[in-house]
């Protein structure tokens, strides 16, 4: 693995741990050309996914935007790194056990919303008003009076 600080070839493994659900390895690696240390996450990846965006668009899945944009809908909520980390394990996994390699953005969308309805109703809330591209505040308006009903 090579070094991030330096781009030296040859880190050294100090420490691994599974991670709590499993689904993946946390290293923290040494690098002794400059001294630095830094920690990689290694994960089971069962298939290669392409996003299939709105405009036709062909993507590969990237795990690392989907982390982003939960992070961003939790911010300032009581939602914690792991419980995010393993609702995108949840919806990567599920991806992967799906037969199609290529999966539409909407179902991507539907997964996160799905996800977050159950860990935070604001986080839930500031998804959908980017995912459903709400654009004056009678959509919000609309999709709250949509929450309400049982």
């Amino acid at each position: 693995m090579r070094c991030p600080y330096c781009g030296h070839e040859d880190t050294q493994v100090k420490d691994s741990r599974p991670s709590e659900d499993g689904s993946s390895i946390r290293r923290r690696r040494f690098c002794p050309a400059c001294g630095n240390r830094f920690t990689t996450f290694e994960r089971i990846q069962l298939k290669e996914l392409t996003v299939l965006k709105s405009d036709g668009r062909r993507v590969a899945f990237d795990r690392d935007k989907l982390v982003k944009s939960i992070t961003i809908a939790c911010r300032k909520r009581p939602v914690d790194e792991e419980r995010i980390e393993r609702i995108v394990n949840g919806i990567q996994r599920r991806l992967e056990m799906e037969a199609e390699t290529e999966i539409p953005s909407r179902r991507i969308g539907e997964m996160v919303m799905e996800a977050l309805k159950g860990v935070d109703e604001v986080a839930y809330v500031r998804f959908a008003s980017v995912y459903q591209n709400f654009t004056e505040a009678k959509d919000f308006g609309a999709f709250l009076s949509g929450l309400e009903k049982p």
